[in-house]
Parts: structure tokens; C-alpha cells; sequence
């Protein structure tokens, strides 16, 4: 009973302790958020204002998890990211009852199914296609379907590691991203593009140019098949990368010939290309001094604005070998948000446009189209190869099979995933042995499903895809032949 009762005793005082420490910490709260003069709502409803925070922060992660139906999300909803779970961790993407897709939303594509569509014996895979017939070291692309560009800087060490095994594993290329081609770019053995950014990362000499010497070193690793100039992305047309200080590590410093700890802004656009001349001039200079084939990057603002460049082309004979289109819809790390949301023709508009200009030039057997921008599931890829492109590119959607939850934390260190972060806690969770494995199956898991579509069309063949063999769903809730919306040279025909 004596024990009992003491117990009591304690559990009592240990109670009206807490409840004193309690009441303590909101009466200082209260002084608080009552003397302080930075936000309204707290200095007129002390502590409880306080809640009105902590909700607006926690409202994206409840919506994402107890109140978005599966296709409401943005960037992605939740349809498009299981999508990728289930395709990345090697199981059938076989749905039951029905489609939960609205099919009536503007710009929504819609397959037309042949009538007598190849038998399976008779389908086939794409074949490789040749980048840069015309340099001394021609690339033959095995996949129409590759990993866009992503640095390490942005990614952290095991993202990268696991993204180039499992490119290598899948037989697609790995973009570097503007941040320099790091060892664990090179470890899995993938295809490399080495992306040259405005500050001419991992190729910059003391001063911030271009080295021709430093172009030669990176040309000389056996894995870098091409090189790609980027003059905007999708996300910040007009802004260069953006890495805070604290993801400079001294490696990092190092592979992109920086000050380490210090934030790297780079400038809004290659200061030594002032016209279009200048630009051809700088993809002729790094095509010689590598021998590989060279390509640029860039968004569309107004596709008569490219006129004068493939006008250009023709008259001096010299030409990228290849143009990645990005749409205003791309994603990054870090970017202003006027132009994430506002600047740029989305993929939609802008990766037609820039084909029928292409082939309005002639120049459809020299220059290869590369889409990137939300590309990311099958009916997206598929959509792209109708309208003309050449090859796609994804970032996000790889992102995703490496485990990205869309957590927002890009830009904070703090990715709770281990992706997009330098924090050794975080990238705990990533173990490239597993996740190199999740990224080819998903690489594979597109090519296959997007060969579906294929076939399923009457072609046997993805790049045998044309625009009439895609309707794109108007707001009068009908749907129109993209032939008729875009009719270009690749509108239709025979494949």
C-alpha cells in the first residue's frame, strides 16, 4: 500500500509539473508573439496564431497523402508516381475496372487504334539512330528513351552512383547536368552527355572560359559520347543554375572549378554567344576540340525567333547535331518563381513547332530533336515520338525511381529521401546496390509500354509513330488529329 501510495504521490507531482512546464511555455509564447511586431496574426491572436504556420507548412503533405484524389497533385499526381513505383520495382502495370483518367480534359492525347494492328511476331524495337553523322566520333543512340540532365551537386553521391548503373543496366544515356562529370558519373559505365553550362562547369579555366584543354580531358573518358550547350532550361529561362553554399562541397568545388562554400550563380547565358553566329561558332569550336558530336539546350519563347538560326544553318553549313527543346513545365532545383511558372512555351506547343521548322529547312537527317519536360510516363513519351521528336528525356521521372516522395525540399539540403541532398543522415536511406536495379526497370518498363502503344496504332516500330496516330482532346470535349492541329512535315504519311 506505502508503494502505491508514493507512486501516486509521484505520478501527481510529475503531472501538475508537466502541466505547470505547459503553462509556462504559453505564457511565454504568449509575451512573445504579443511584443513582437514582424507578423499580424500572431501579435493579435498570441499562440494560437501560431497554428495558422504550422498548418500552411504541413497542408502539402496532408493534401498529398489524405485529401488529393489520385490525378489533382501538381507537378505529378499520385497516378503518374505509382506509375513509376510499380514500373521501376519490375511489376506489371495491369489495372483493374477502369481508367480514373478524366478523358475530357483539354490537350489530353488519345491514341487511334488500327484495325489490324501487327501481330506480336511482326512488332519490333526501335533500332539505334545515328547523333552527329558528320563528327569524328558519331554516336548511335541505343534507346529513344534517356536520363536527362542532372548534376552532382543538385543530386547527391548515391543518387548519382544508382542513376548510372541503372542507365548503364538499361542501355540509355545519362545526361551530366551543367555541374561537371563527376567519378560517380562515370562508375556504373553508362553513355555519358556532358551538358556545358553558362559558367562552363569542369571545363572553365582560372578566369571562368571555356578551356579547350579541359574540353580534351573530358572528351578523352571513353563513356562521353556527346556534349550538350545549354542556353535555357525549362524551369528558368533566362536564369543560370543556381547551388546554395552549402551543397559546394570541397569535392565539388573541385570538379567544377569553384570556391568551396560558396553559393555559385551562374550567369543568364553564355557570355561569349551574342547572336546566333556566335552560337555556331562556339559548337563548331567544341565539335573540333572533341571530335564529338555537340548539341544545344534551349526553351522556346516565339518559334519565328529560330527562323534566323536555321536560316543560318543553311548558309554556312555548319549545325548542331542535335537541339533539346525543354518546356516551360521542366523542373529544377531551384529557380525564381515568375519564371517557373510564367516564362517558357510548354513541351506541348513548342516541340511541334520546332520540328516542322526543322524540316521546313531541310535539315530533318543532320539535326537530331531531344524532348524534355514532364515527359516522364508512356503515354507522354508516346505523344512526343507522334509529334516528332527524335528522342525524350526524363529527370523527375527517374527521380521517382529512385524513391522521391515530391517532398518540395529540392533547394533546402533536406531531401528526405537522400536524393537531392549532401546530408550523410539522409543519404543513408539511398543504397545505390538497390536502387540502380529500380532505375533500368523503369527505363525498360517505358520503352515497353510505349512499344504497346506502337503497335497498338498499326506501327511496329515507336519511331514509326506520326501525328495522325494521336488525337489531342479539344475544350469543346472533342478530339483532333494532331495531323490537323500541327500539320507539318512529320503530320503523317507512310512511317
Amino acid at each position: 500500500m506505502e508503494f502505491t501510495a508514493r507512486s501516486l504521490e509521484f505520478l501527481a507531482l510529475t503531472f501538475v509539473f508537466i502541466v505547470g512546464l505547459g503553462v509556462l511555455l504559453v505564457a511565454v509564447l504568449f509575451v512573445i508573439d504579443r511584443t513582437q511586431t514582424a507578423d499580424a496574426v500572431r501579435r493579435n491572436y498570441p499562440v494560437l496564431g501560431r497554428f495558422r504556420h504550422i498548418f500552411t507548412e504541413l497542408g502539402e503533405f496532408f493534401r498529398q497523402y489524405f485529401f488529393a484524389m489520385d490525378r489533382e497533385e501538381l507537378p505529378f499526381n499520385r497516378a503518374q508516381r505509382d506509375w513509376v513505383k510499380r514500373a521501376a520495382g519490375g511489376k506489371g502495370n495491369t489495372v483493374a475496372f477502369g481508367s480514373t483518367r478524366n478523358l475530357g480534359v483539354p490537350g489530353t492525347p488519345i491514341f487511334v487504334n488500327a484495325a489490324f494492328p501487327p501481330l506480336d511476331e511482326q512488332a519490333t524495337s526501335a533500332p539505334p539512330l545515328v547523333i552527329g553523322p558528320g563528327a569524328r566520333r558519331p554516336y548511335a543512340a541505343r534507346s529513344f528513351f534517356n536520363l536527362s540532365g542532372m548534376s552532382y551537386g543538385a543530386l547527391s553521391r548515391p543518387a548519382v552512383e544508382a542513376l548510372s548503373r541503372g542507365a548503364q543496366g538499361a542501355g540509355i544515356w545519362m545526361n551530366t547536368g551543367e555541374g561537371g562529370v563527376s567519378p560517380y558519373h562515370l562508375s556504373g559505365g553508362a553513355d555519358l552527355v556532358f551538358q556545358i553550362g553558362t559558367a562552363k562547369y569542369g571545363v572553365r579555366d582560372a578566369a571562368g572560359a571555356l578551356s579547350d584543354d579541359k574540353l580534351r580531358e573530358v572528351a578523352a573518358h571513353e563513356q562521353v559520347r556527346m556534349f550538350e550547350i545549354k542556353l535555357a532550361q525549362g524551369a528558368k529561362p533566362g536564369k543560370g543554375g543556381i547551388l546554395p553554399a552549402e551543397k559546394v562541397t570541397p569535392e565539388i568545388a573541385q570538379i567544377r572549378g569553384i570556391r568551396a562554400g560558396e553559393a555559385s550563380i551562374s550567369p543568364n547565358r553564355h557570355v561569349e554567344v551574342d547572336d546566333f553566329g556566335d552560337l555556331l561558332d562556339l559548337i563548331a569550336r567544341v565539335r573540333e576540340v572533341t571530335g564529338k558530336p555537340v548539341g544545344i539546350k534551349t526553351v522556346m519563347g516565339d518559334p519565328e525567333a529560330l527562323r534566323p538560326f536555321f536560316a543560318l544553318i543553311n548558309a554556312r553549313g555548319e549545325a548542331p547535331d542535335f537541339i533539346t527543346i525543354d518546356g516551360g513545365e521542366g523542373g529544377t532545383g531551384a529557380s525564381p518563381l515568375p519564371l517557373m511558372d510564367l516564362v517558357g512555351m510548354t513541351i506541348r506547343e513548342a516541340l511541334p513547332l520546332l520540328v516542322d521548322l526543322r524540316d521546313e529547312y531541310g535539315l530533318k537527317d543532320r539535326i537530331r530533336i531531344v524532348a524534355s519536360g514532364k515527359l516522364m510516363v508512356p503515354g507522354d513519351v508516346a505523344w512526343a515520338l507522334c509529334a516528332g521528336a527524335d528522342f525524350i528525356t526524363s529527370a523527375r521521372g527517374f527521380m521517382f525511381s529512385l524513391g522521391c516522395i515530391q517532398a518540395l525540399k529540392c533547394n533546402q539540403n533536406t531531401c528526405p529521401t537522400g536524393i537531392t541532398t549532401h546530408n550523410k543522415r539522409f543519404q543513408r536511406g539511398l543504397v545505390p546496390e538497390e536502387k540502380h536495379a529500380k532505375v533500368a526497370a523503369y527505363a525498360k518498363g517505358i520503352v515497353k509500354e510505349v512499344e504497346t502503344i506502337a503497335h497498338s496504332v498499326g506501327v511496329q516500330s515507336p519511331r514509326e509513330m506520326r501525328r495522325r496516330h494521336v488525337r489531342i482532346v479539344q475544350d469543346t470535349g472533342r478530339s483532333v488529329l494532331m495531323s490537323q492541329l500541327f500539320p507539318g512535315s512529320a503530320a503523317g504519311g507512310a512511317p
